[in-house]
This record gives C-alpha cells, sequence and structure tokens, in this order.
C-alpha cells in the first residue's frame, strides 16, 4: 500500500537567536495573538469596545497569562491523572519546578487555557466600566481560530496527540516516530475543522447580532469541533465510549446554545461603547 504521506520530521525548534531556541510552539501563540489584537485594534472594534489601542494591548497581556496559568495547570493536572506521576512535578526541586513550568517545551491544555481568557475578560471588565463580557469576547473569538489551527499543526511537527491506529491499508495514515503502527493525522484533521469555523463565525459576526452571539457560537462550534476530532484522536482517559475531551466539548455544545438562546433575546446591540470618550475618539 502506497500511503500518500511521509511523517516530515521538521525541527521543533524553528532558528535560533544565540542560546536562545524559537519553537514553532511560541510561533503560533505569537500569531494568534497577533491576529487577535489586530482585529481587535481596528477603529470599529476600539469603537465598539471604548478602547484605544494601548487598552487592546493591555486585555492582550492579561490574556496572554491567562492562556498561560490556565493552559499549563490544566495539562499538569491532566498529566498526573493518566499517567500518575506527581513526582514529575512536585518531587525533587529544583529540576520538578522547571517540570512545572516548562511551557516552551509544549504541555498547554485548551480547556484550562480556555477557563484562564474568560477569567483574564472577568478581571478586564470589571477594570473598564461600560465594557461588558459579551463585547469584548464578540471580539476576541472572531480570529482565535487561526490560533487554535496552528497550534494543532505544531502539535503535528512536535509529533504529539497523535491519532489511533489506522487500517494500514488507508493511504491517508502516517506512520509517526513516537508511535507504532499507522496513525489518523488527527493534529491536521482538527486543525482543518478550527480553521473552517473562521468563516462561521466571522459571517455571524457580518450580521451584527446581539452581544454575545458571536463569542458563545463559536463556543458551540468548537465544543462541536472538538467532539468530532476526538474520533480520531488517541486519548489517555475514556469514560465509557466518550474520551476526556468529549466529556469536556459535549457540554460546550449545550451552554453555548442555550446562552446564544439568552442572549438573542436580550436583544441589546452595542456598536459604541457607553463609556466611550471625546479623548478617545481624537485618539483613534
Amino acid at each position: 500500500m502506497q500511503h500518500w504521506f511521509t511523517y516530515p520530521n521538521i525541527d521543533p525548534v524553528a532558528f535560533r537567536l544565540g542560546p536562545l531556541a524559537v519553537h514553532w510552539y511560541g510561533i503560533s501563540y505569537l500569531i494568534g495573538f497577533v491576529a487577535v489584537g489586530l482585529w481587535m485594534a481596528r477603529p470599529a472594534g476600539r469603537r465598539r469596545l471604548g478602547l484605544t489601542a494601548e487598552g487592546v494591548q493591555d486585555f492582550l497581556f492579561y490574556a496572554l497569562i491567562g492562556v498561560l496559568v490556565g493552559g499549563r495547570t490544566f495539562f499538569v493536572i491532566a498529566d498526573i491523572v493518566t499517567k500518575h506521576d506527581a513526582n514529575f512535578y512536585f518531587g525533587d526541586a529544583p529540576r520538578s519546578l522547571v517540570n512545572l513550568i516548562a511551557v516552551w517545551n509544549g504541555g498547554m491544555g485548551f480547556f484550562g487555557g480556555l477557563i484562564g481568557v474568560l477569567v483574564a475578560i472577568v478581571l478586564f471588565v470589571r477594570k473598564h466600566p461600560g465594557l461588558t463580557f459579551a463585547v469584548l469576547a464578540d471580539e476576541v473569538v472572531v480570529m482565535l481560530p487561526i490560533g487554535l489551527a496552528l497550534t494543532r499543526i505544531v502539535n503535528f511537527i512536535n509529533d504529539e496527540l497523535v491519532g489511533n491506529l489506522c487500517a494500514p491499508d488507508r493511504p491517508w495514515c502516517i506512520k509517526f516516530p513516537s508511535a507504532d503502527g499507522y496513525r489518523y493525522p488527527s493534529q491536521i484533521f482538527e486543525s482543518a475543522l478550527d480553521i473552517a469555523v473562521l468563516p462561521i463565525v466571522y459571517l455571524v459576526y457580518r450580521r451584527r447580532p446581539p452581544d454575545g452571539v458571536t463569542a458563545w457560537t463559536w463556543f458551540t462550534l468548537y465544543g462541536i469541533t472538538r467532539s468530532v476530532a476526538e474520533i480520531w484522536r488517541q486519548t489517555d482517559l475514556a469514560v465509557g465510549p466518550l474520551t476526556g475531551g468529549q466529556l469536556l466539548a459535549l457540554p460546550m455544545i449545550a451552554i453555548g446554545i442555550g446562552l446564544i438562546v439568552i442572549f438573542a433575546r436580550r436583544n441589546v446591540r452595542t456598536d459604541v461603547a457607553p463609556a466611550y470618550g471625546a479623548e478617545e475618539k481624537l485618539a483613534i
């Protein structure tokens, strides 16, 4: 059987600057944050948020901390639960402390990162009267699929999160260096699903729905795409027929649909933030 693809063996390190190694993983996060930041910082976005360009940068810092702390915390907890090796993270210092925070080696959990961003949004909104959670979340999610899709491609480059065993007579399956047998390229499948969400969310946003509808549309769609992607992805935890990822993603669908209905019924639409002052108008 001739397979269509051979694992490319790309170096996880994109380039080096002296002793500093720049990983593809970090680049994917950077591009994702830049995409979200540029979208939020466009004039229409700043008018709706009631923020200056500096205010957008301030939020991105909040979001970055939320992603790093939430994503790493979730990964460490999940790793301990599935591998039962807490000593790796809480054993002999200083090595265990390095393992605990080593985000540069990968090891970030999406659901923890999502919780971290939600907390960041809540904290940022409390700091800015007139800005609401719904409006800020609407602006954040439109370009979010870009970062998610790139991160899954980097998972493929890093030979991690490999797929389930695949029948060797299926030409689209790949032999990964870290796993036995031929496997589904589940990272690529999930990346394609993530990027397919982008035009849907963008079209919803362009229709100018009530505040919050765009954000919870993305939330619902991610629940769907992640649940589907888990069909091909190897899991370390399963409860009955459901993988650990599906146990977390499926509730997102119900929650998201419910909140779409709630915010649609409120029918509140913000195009210019109530707190948007003259000084900030001049700044734009």
